[in-house]
């Protein structure tokens, strides 16, 4: 009981919920359209708007980058939900600048697309719908992961 008080301090329930949406979420996209819900398709398919160079200029992202859009504003529309219906509409605040979370996020959409695909697409969508490659994606993501913690543990204490 300690063990699951310390490494879940507010609860494991809504890390659950939030699991079982998600998955449902990807899995009724593909059962009702047949469309694999990846967000970092969704990076380069929206750079196809204004960067024209032949990759972004491939058919998989420009056919795909209107329902993308739209995909990722339901995402953020089901954020404003549960932050307005079920977290009381208290503001989340980090004091990292702008400015960084912003080359930030360019760095891990860039990262993303250069490995096929992001670390939860491939565990979410990818194992989801029986991809080998993502398994061994997430298998060497896991095992980085594990290797990273290990050490920066050792090092840093």
């Amino acid at each position: 009981m300690n063990l699951s008080l310390s490494l879940f301090p507010l609860g494991w329930q809504h890390y659950l919920l939030g699991g079982l949406l998600v998955g449902a979420g990807t899995a009724l996209l593909f059962i009702l359209t047949g469309r694999i819900g990846g967000m970092s398709t969704l990076f380069s398919s929206t750079w196809s708007f204004v960067v024209h160079r032949p990759f972004f200029q491939q058919a998989r992202f420009v056919d795909s980058r209107n329902w993308r859009l739209v995909y990722a504003l339901g995402l953020i529309l089901g954020g404003l939900v549960w932050w307005l219906g079920f977290a009381g509409g208290v503001r989340e605040a980090t004091n990292v600048p702008a400015w960084q979370l912003l080359v930030g996020g360019i760095f891990v959409g860039y990262g993303a697309r250069l490995g096929n695909g992001c670390t939860s697409g491939h565990g979410i969508c990818g194992l989801g719908s029986l991809q080998w490659p993502s398994l061994m994606a997430v298998l060497t993501f896991m095992a980085t992961a594990f290797l990273t913690a290990n050490l920066a543990a050792r090092w840093l204490s």
